[in-house]
């Protein structure tokens, strides 16, 4: 019934359009967050997606009270474009329109861009490059590595280094840079989600066993073997890190979050979403200002 009601209510807030089913169907909604040591509480539930509830509603990330997604509308639309959505009077924009697709948008340092996995086509061949685009939209935008092919994922550094998440067989973790230097890859069989901790060092997910692994690799002794930091949270590969040095997971209806610094290395289930009829939790993104976006099905 919760659920009903917050269709109901976005579609009173968002414009809709005839869609046709489409296979995954992923959603997104955002919630209000309050956080201690001990315990987090989500409330104040909000469906962004209303206007493609049978489409593709994926990759959130904050850019300040507004949230970039990628999502694919039915029947017009074959690869997905990059949109942006503002909570403060829930409208959406459509940042990108063009035949190739843009995947895991991000805004980067500065505000005056934002970049992007483009899946372009070159004759018979797919190409996975990151771009960036001016936030007026005034071009459409430029390989920011144009000789690195296979990029599905990524994290800014800093304003000219990246990690990038590489499809291969197996998939790379990789350093890169905007300076010209050739990427170096700093593991395989590595997870999609990864982040840089505030000590400088990156932390990511090894797949080279079961259960998967949370790792802490030191950018500065890249010679030194990742710190594993606790078993990943069950059935799930994706995670963020909180202001307060935890790291948050969904896997199934249910969010986990653990703490580090107990020494546990245990993930406590800490709420379970299913009351909003929320399954399959995927990726998650916080703003820094008690608000999180999650994609759920």
């Amino acid at each position: 019934m919760i659920r009903c009601l917050l269709l109901c209510l976005a579609i009173c807030l968002t414009a809709t359009a005839g869609v046709k089913a489409q296979a995954p169907r992923t959603q997104l909604y955002v919630f209000d967050v309050r956080m201690n040591d001990t315990s987090l509480t989500v409330n104040n539930p909000r469906y962004l997606s209303a206007f493609n509830p049978t489409g593709y509603n994926n990759h959130p990330n904050w850019a300040d009270r507004n949230i970039l997604y990628a999502s694919v509308t039915l029947p017009d639309m074959a690869q997905p474009d990059v949109y942006r959505f503002d909570l403060s009077n829930n409208t959406r924009q459509r940042l990108t329109d063009t035949e190739a697709g843009e995947y895991s948008p991000k805004k980067m340092t500065g505000g005056s861009q934002f970049s992007a996995v483009r899946q372009e086509y070159v004759g018979q061949d797919t190409v996975l490059r990151l771009w960036e685009f001016p936030a007026d939209l005034s071009d459409n935008g430029t390989p920011v590595l144009p000789g690195t092919n296979g990029v599905g994922y990524y994290e800014w550094l800093n304003n000219a280094q990246l990690a990038l998440f590489i499809n291969a067989s197996p998939n790379q973790l990789v350093l890169a840079s905007t300076s010209g230097d050739a990427p170096r890859t700093l593991a395989t069989n590595t997870g999609r989600s990864f982040t840089r901790l505030n000590n400088g060092n990156l932390v990511y997910v090894d797949k080279s066993s079961v259960p998967y692994n949370l790792v802490e690799q030191n950018l500065y002794r890249l010679e030194e073997a990742p710190r594993v930091i606790a078993p990943m949270a069950p059935e799930t590969e994706d995670f963020i890190l909180l202001p307060d040095g935890t790291f948050l997971a969904g896997s199934g209806s249910r969010l986990y979050r653990l703490d580090p610094a107990n020494g546990t290395g245990t993930w406590r289930e800490v709420v379970d979403l299913s009351f909003y009829g929320l399954e399959r939790i995927s990726r998650l993104a916080y703003n820094g200002q008690n608000q999180l976006a999650l994609v759920a099905e």
